[in-house]
């Protein structure tokens, strides 16, 4: 259903929507909210918080990363593209790839976890400090003294790298695609 003709405003509008609307989500999930609960919410409560935050994130971020590379395949057909419209879908396509990993995959390892981790520190009197780096020495001898805990710790520490590398890709695809309609805007 590829077509050469000209987008609507109401088809431009819905593409700047998706890509502002997982924009700012990609900002405010990354980097505001998570340091706000850091310095304010005790440990379980703010894991609690991201599990069931994350995963709506990371689903919801992968919906508008597969609705701006339908919308912009669509109105760039393959025969048709030049080598920067060649290039800003396939920042779209590693977009919709990377957000439905993380989404399927990394997100839901790292909740799955963290609900482990959090029973293991229930029953040892631990999770209610604030922070996430408060009070490291009861957490660091768990990790000595409980292998099924250090062994929990060693995949989130895991899950969590690659799920950050994950959103920080799709921040970058993101960012250049945002780049590239900025670039394009006829005026303001």
């Amino acid at each position: 259903m590829p077509t050469d003709q000209e987008p609507t405003f109401t088809v431009k509008v819905l593409q700047l929507l998706l890509l502002s609307t997982y924009w700012g989500m990609q900002i405010w999930v990354t980097f505001i909210s998570s340091f706000i609960m850091d310095n304010h919410l005790n440990r379980h409560t703010y894991g609690f918080i991201q599990s069931r935050l994350v995963p709506f994130y990371l689903h919801l971020g992968s919906a508008c990363a597969f609705f701006n590379l339908t919308i912009y395949a669509v109105y760039h057909p393959r025969d048709m593209l030049d080598d920067r419209e060649a290039f800003q879908i396939f920042i779209f396509f590693v977009s919709v790839t990377v957000a439905a990993v993380n989404a399927q995959w990394f997100g839901q390892m790292t909740s799955e976890i963290m609900a482990d981790m959090h029973l293991i520190e229930q029953a040892c009197g631990l999770g209610q400090d604030i922070g996430l780096s408060s009070n490291r020495e009861a957490y660091g001898k768990l990790c000595e003294t409980d292998v099924k805990y250090r062994h929990l710790s060693r995949r989130l520490w895991l899950y969590r790298l690659l799920s950050s590398l994950c959103n920080l890709c799709c921040i970058g695809c993101n960012f250049y695609s945002l780049c590239y309609m900025a670039e394009n805007l006829v005026a303001l």
